[in-house]
Parts: structure tokens; C-alpha cells; sequence
């Protein structure tokens, strides 16, 4: 039996504009084309990513004019993977009952070894890795109490490669559902005897598509994607869930 086979919706939770389609955008088209309600939170609006070389000129200078670019390339890539319901986390209905809305900033990052990324060592006080968890937890129940989902998704325990924002949203979400009573589960980056693989590479080229979105981010090349700093890697495709436990 599948984890997706009891789950009418399913809310994928990230940390960042493009992490959605990098992780998990064949995922979603698969969700999709098995009739299920797909809801995407975001965390933050990836205020400290870096920008490909060849585009800088485009976006302008200052955090707001990124911010700004950054929406509305995450909004063009939802609309090919066919996701139209998307919450930025701090915003109602992404937001506990009683507080004000806010805006959780992308913390930065720095590689602390090959592949594996670190806090950085400018990290903003607003920052969503320095945000109080119970508020984060607070947030993400809210909308799970709101799209009633039958199956979270997000990070492994670290993050899939260490970012701070992965992994504190990660914990967030794990324990917003388990709050919740929903099945959580963890996106596993290799087959294994817990993990159900979803074998989803006839997806490529429409996750080709919605990678072209994030062009301030990265660049699509046949089939792998080149990041902004020149790291390489093959687009994911196929993609294992873990169910995981608070």
C-alpha cells in the first residue's frame, strides 16, 4: 500500500522559492495526476539567495528587488507544475490565531564541506533558523488545521544537505503534524527498505520547464541543473518518502 494512497491532500512544506521544484517538483506532477489537492507552503522568500551571474542585471539592486523577482519566478513555476494553492508561512492562514503577520527571512547559508551547507556567519535576527520553534510549529498547525491535509511532506532530519532554513522548517513541520495526528514524511534522497520510491523520471521535462522558472537561481542544462554558485547536479526525478514519527 502506498503512503499516498489515503491522503485526499497533501501539503508539501519548504523553506525557500525553488526548493519545491528542485526537491520535489516530478512529485508534485505525480500527486497531481493522481487527482490529489497539492498545497505548498513556502518559509521564506529567499532573500539571501544568490543570483546567476548572467541575470544580476535584470533584477536590480537590494533585497527587495530579489524578494520581488524571486515571487514572481516561484508563481510562474507553480503555474507549470499546476499547484495553485500556495501560503508563505507567517501570513494567515499560515499564521497562529492571535499574532500579527510577519516575515520569516532566509537565514543564508555557507558550505562548511563538499555538499553539505552550514549556518552563515551573518545570520538575520528574523531570520527563519533563529525563529522561536513553538511560533513555527504555531504557524504551520494553523494551516494544517485550515487545508486538513492527509500527508505532510518535507526535508530529511537534515535538511537534505544542511541548510539551517531545511532543517528548522523540517522539525517544524514533524512536529506540526504530529500535533495534528497527520502522517508525515521525509524525502528520502535514496531507495531503502523503509523508503517508497517513486520511479518519476517521465517527469523531466515539464520539471525542466518550471526549473526554468527560477532563473535568478539557476540554469538549466539538458538534464542537469547549474546553480548560481556553479555547482552541477542531474535534475531530480525520482524521489522516496520516508514516514517519520515525532
Amino acid at each position: 500500500m502506498s503512503i499516498l494512497d489515503d491522503a485526499h491532500c497533501v501539503l508539501l512544506v519548504h523553506a525557500h522559492p525553488d526548493d519545491e521544484t528542485l526537491s520535489t517538483g516530478a512529485l508534485i506532477l505525480e500527486l497531481i495526476e493522481r487527482t490529489k489537492r497539492v498545497v505548498l507552503a513556502t518559509g521564506s522568500r529567499g532573500e539571501r539567495g544568490e543570483i546567476v551571474a548572467s541575470v544580476r542585471h535584470l533584477v536590480g539592486e537590494g533585497e527587495e528587488q530579489l524578494v520581488a523577482a524571486r515571487e514572481r519566478e516561484l508563481h510562474r513555476a507553480l503555474d507549470v507544475l499546476g499547484v495553485s494553492e500556495h501560503h508563505m508561512l507567517g501570513m494567515p492562514p499560515a499564521r497562529a490565531a492571535g499574532l500579527p503577520a510577519r516575515r520569516y527571512r532566509d537565514s543564508g547559508m555557507r558550505w562548511v564541506a563538499p555538499g553539505l551547507a552550514g549556518p552563515a556567519l551573518d545570520v538575520p535576527q528574523d531570520a527563519l533558523s533563529l525563529a522561536d520553534l513553538d511560533e513555527v510549529v504555531g504557524d504551520l498547525r494553523a494551516l494544517i488545521d485550515v487545508v486538513k491535509p492527509g500527508l505532510v511532506i518535507s526535508y530529511d532530519d537534515n535538511g537534505g544537505y544542511g541548510h539551517p532554513d531545511h532543517r528548522r522548517i523540517r522539525q517544524a513541520a514533524l512536529l506540526a503534524a504530529a500535533q495534528a495526528s497527520v502522517v508525515f514524511a521525509e524525502i528520502a534522497q535514496a531507495p531503502g527498505p523503509d523508503v517508497e520510491w517513486l520511479e518519476l523520471s517521465a517527469r523531466l521535462p515539464t520539471v525542466q520547464r518550471a526549473l526554468r522558472s527560477h532563473a535568478t537561481q539557476l540554469t538549466v542544462d539538458g538534464d542537469d541543473v547549474v546553480h548560481s554558485g556553479g555547482q552541477r547536479e542531474p535534475i531530480t526525478t525520482s524521489v522516496g518518502l520516508r514516514r517519520v514519527s515525532a
